[in-house]
């Protein structure tokens, strides 16, 4: 009788073991947001499952108790809550309560992640890069010619570096064209299209554009900051048209560039003009100048708010702590109201002002997203500026922002309650 006991003792409590679910939470509990993502990623990569439940707690993340799991978010610093299953029951009942602007989304398989940079570019000159090093999400580094010879099929999730998609070198001409590193990037740039078979650096630019939006109208994932946002756009709409200064390319740009400019082409951006001159540090009139941005002091955008259940995809990329996220300078930092399309979902903006910062759509069967400045944790990044150290940075909105979109890939909308 007394082994039948023991028996029965161990089948309730591996029952009760069995039924434990471990709970992430997203709010201001967590000890580090950023990490936490990458724990989640993790799980996946492991062949478990996990829901990201939207709009509780801060977009916190449940998954099935294991040992390992509880040991990996303690090795992490993931603050993380073990409970049992009729807990789980009533947040699951919560979160899907007509009631609630909330939902759930099954991650079901981690993503595969590339980012396009050039070779030598450092980490930390990239704010994705940083993201995903530190929360220790794994991603292959790809350029050209990989994705000239369709390496892109490879991945589900693509980031683009702070590229300049229209062949002009960043606009960095004026104040560095004698500078060292500035003439290794001309150097380089032209050796990669020349081997590729490219007379000019920016035809090849528009080759590699064409590519990606192939790759993004097949089902991919697209994700880009600061100037490969409207350079992007830029090389698409001016596909047929040599907008460079000979500086540049060598021979003049064409005089009736601004009348030819094709925004059908384009993805996110439209009705905008091109800012030719070589002096000028700026693209066209996408951007928000630093003039229009003003103080520092006062510069902090606001996240929209999404129905979970009839918007999950906007929804999942806003999941944050906080509504209002101080600002950031870039290259490109935000995107004026009027140069964007009807289609385009505006997920950030600076209230009261004309200023975008946060942008999502789909093309085809994929999907991009534009987010406007170069590092959350670094205001005004400068060529030369020290890494910025994410240690000191755990619970960073701005790069929350970046890390929703990581894990937008693995996201399944469930279709009946849990």
């Amino acid at each position: 009788m007394k082994f039948r006991y023991i028996i029965l003792f161990l089948i309730l409590g591996s029952i009760q073991l069995f039924s434990q679910k471990i709970l992430i939470p997203m709010d201001l509990t967590q000890t580090d947001h950023l990490k936490a993502y990458g724990l989640t990623y993790w799980v996946l990569e492991n062949g478990q499952s996990a829901d990201w439940l939207l709009n509780y707690r801060g977009g916190s993340f449940m998954t099935d108790y294991t040992n390992k799991i509880a040991a990996e978010c303690r090795i992490r610093g993931v603050f993380f809550e073990v409970i049992d299953g009729a807990t789980a029951a009533s947040i699951y009942s919560e979160v899907q309560s007509e009631n609630v602007n909330m939902d759930l989304v099954r991650l079901e398989k981690p993503p595969r992640i590339a980012v396009y940079a050039p070779p030598g570019a450092q980490p930390w000159d990239d704010a994705v890069r940083l993201a995903l090093d530190y929360a220790e999400i794994k991603h292959d580094i790809i350029w050209d010619e990989e994705v000239l010879t369709n390496k892109l099929q490879d991945y589900d999730w693509l980031h683009l570096h702070h590229e300049d998609f229209t062949g002009q070198y960043g606009k960095f001409w004026a104040n560095y064209a004698n500078a060292p590193w500035y003439i290794e990037q001309v150097a380089l740039y032209e050796a990669s299209a020349k081997r590729l078979g490219f007379k000019k650096v920016s035809d090849l630019k528009k080759a590699i554009v064409l590519k990606i939006r192939e790759y993004v109208a097949g089902g991919g994932f697209l994700f880009a900051m600061c100037s490969a946002t409207d350079t992007y756009d830029i090389a698409l709409a001016a596909i047929k048209i040599d907008i460079c200064e000979s500086m540049f390319d060598g021979d003049p740009a064409d005089p009736n560039a601004n009348s030819k400019l094709d925004f059908a082409e384009t993805f996110a951006f439209e009705n905008f003009q091109l800012i030719m001159d070589p002096y000028v540090y700026e693209y066209s009139t996408i951007d928000v100048s630093p003039y229009e941005i003003g103080s520092q002091e006062y510069d902090y955008f606001t996240l929209f708010e999404f129905s979970a259940k009839y918007d999950p995809v906007p929804t999942m990329l806003t999941q944050c702590h906080v509504n209002v996220i101080k600002g950031f300078m870039g290259q490109t930092t935000a995107f004026h109201k009027n140069t964007i399309k009807n289609s385009v979902t505006i997920m950030a903006e600076r209230n009261g002002t004309d200023q975008v910062r946060y942008i999502h759509s789909n093309i085809g069967r994929g999907f991009f997203t534009f987010y406007g400045g170069h590092d959350p944790e670094d205001y005004q990044h400068a060529v030369g500026d020290p890494p910025t150290d994410l240690r000191l940075y755990k619970n960073s909105p701005g790069y929350r922002l970046i890390l929703n979109n990581v894990l937008f890939p693995a996201a399944k909308k469930k279709k009946q309650k849990t």
